[in-house]
C-alpha cells in the first residue's frame, strides 16, 4: 500500500495498470522504495503544485522522490509509459492506435522561476514559454515541445511535427488556427510529411468567445493540464521538466479512463 490518503493518489485499478509499466527495480543496493508511494508523491507535487522540498512527511524523503523522478525523465521511461497509454487509451475507446488527423496549438504560460528557454510573447504581452502540442481528436498528446514564449506558433510548429512524424504513420490532416497558415508553413508540411495543415478560422463578424471546430479539442487539453497547480504556470527551470510533467498528468488522466472502460466491461 502506497500508506497515504490523498486525493491525487492513484486508485488501485490504475495501479494495475501503472505497475506493469515501470522499470523492473535494482536488485543491488538498499531495498527500493514502494513504486505506488512514490508516484502518489510526485502526484502530490503535481496536483497541489508544492515544491519538492514541501512534501508532507508521510510520504518518502523528497530527494529520494525526485531522484527517482529526474532519472525516469533522463531515461524515456515516462515517456514510454505515456505511449502505451495512449494507444490502450484510444482502443478502449473504439479507435485505431494510431490518428488520422491531429489539433496543434500553443499555450503561453507565465515562468515563475530563471532558467533556459524563455522569452516574451508579445501577442499575450507575458514573459515565460509556450507549451506547444498536437493531440488526436480524444484530446491525448503525441507530441508536447515546450521552447520560448518569443518563438512564433509557425516558427514553432516544425519542432512539434517532428516529433509528430515517427509516431503517426496513419496521419493524414493537422487542424490549427491561423497562425499556422504564415510563412509557408502548409506547403513545408505537405512537402516533407504528406499532410494537409488546414487552419480554421473564425466566423467572419463574429465577436467574443465562439467554439470553433476540432480547435476546442486542444483548448480542453490544455485545461487538464492547467487543472494541475504545478503546471497552472511555469515553475521549472528547464523545459523538458516541463514536458515530462505534461506527460504525468495525461499519465494519471489516460489511466484513469482505462480503469474505469476496465469496470464498466
Amino acid at each position: 500500500m502506497s500508506g497515504t490518503d490523498y486525493a491525487s493518489d492513484v486508485s488501485d485499478q490504475q495501479w494495475e495498470i501503472l505497475r506493469k509499466l515501470l522499470p523492473p527495480a535494482h536488485r543491488r543496493g538498499r531495498p527500493p522504495l514502494d513504486r505506488r508511494w512514490v508516484l502518489n508523491a510526485i502526484q502530490y507535487v503535481l496536483w497541489t503544485g508544492c515544491q519538492w522540498r514541501a512534501l508532507p512527511r508521510d510520504f518518502p524523503n523528497w530527494r529520494s522522490v525526485y531522484t527517482v523522478f529526474r532519472r525516469w525523465r533522463l531515461d524515456g521511461t515516462w515517456e514510454r509509459i505515456h505511449a502505451v497509454l495512449r494507444g490502450r487509451a484510444r482502443q478502449a475507446a473504439g479507435k485505431k492506435p494510431t490518428p488520422t488527423a491531429v489539433i496543434a496549438d500553443s499555450q503561453t504560460s507565465k515562468t515563475a522561476l530563471g532558467g533556459q528557454e524563455r522569452g516574451y510573447d508579445a501577442g499575450k504581452k507575458q514573459l515565460g514559454r509556450k507549451r506547444h502540442l498536437a493531440v488526436d481528436t480524444l484530446g491525448w498528446v503525441w507530441a508536447v515541445v515546450v521552447h520560448a514564449a518569443s518563438v512564433q506558433d509557425q516558427d514553432g510548429a516544425p519542432l512539434v511535427l517532428r516529433k509528430l512524424a515517427p509516431l503517426c504513420r496513419r496521419l493524414k490532416v493537422i487542424f490549427a488556427d491561423s497562425a499556422y497558415g504564415r510563412s509557408g508553413l502548409p506547403a513545408w508540411t505537405q512537402q516533407t510529411f504528406g499532410w494537409l495543415l488546414q487552419t480554421v478560422l473564425r466566423p467572419v463578424g463574429v465577436k467574443g468567445f465562439v467554439i470553433l471546430p476540432k480547435r476546442w479539442i486542444v483548448e480542453r487539453t490544455f485545461a487538464w493540464l492547467s487543472a494541475a497547480r504545478r503546471l497552472s504556470k511555469d515553475y521549472e527551470r528547464l523545459p523538458e521538466t516541463t514536458e515530462t510533467l505534461i506527460y504525468i498528468r495525461m499519465i494519471h488522466l489516460m489511466s484513469r479512463r482505462i480503469a474505469k472502460h476496465q469496470l464498466s466491461i
